[in-house]
């Protein structure tokens, strides 16, 4: 499952800098969550990094994006696949 961040968001910052995977930034009004990074901390930590340091209580499970936690893993796995390859080929 990915998260995402609802209309509640006051824009404190606090959340992008815990994501492992890279995946909330600043979108045109609020900051968002990209579900394709999002592993719900999956592989890095134990709960969801952002929901830990969410002074509001903003970030559920994103409805439209219900996955495993086998599927968070492969996720996790793929991601940093992505990541090796990339910082071998600078």
């Amino acid at each position: 499952m990915a998260l995402m961040i609802t209309d509640e968001c006051i824009n404190c910052d606090v959340c992008e800098p815990e994501c492992p995977n890279q995946a909330i930034f600043l979108g045109p009004e609020i900051y968002e969550i990209d579900p394709g990074k999002c592993t719900e901390c999956v592989g890095h930590f134990d709960e969801p990094q952002c929901v830990q340091v969410c002074p509001v209580a903003c970030i559920p499970v994103n409805p439209q994006h219900v996955e495993t936690r086998e599927r968070l893993w492969d996720k996790y796995r793929q991601l940093t696949q992505s990541a090796q390859t990339a910082s071998h080929n600078k």
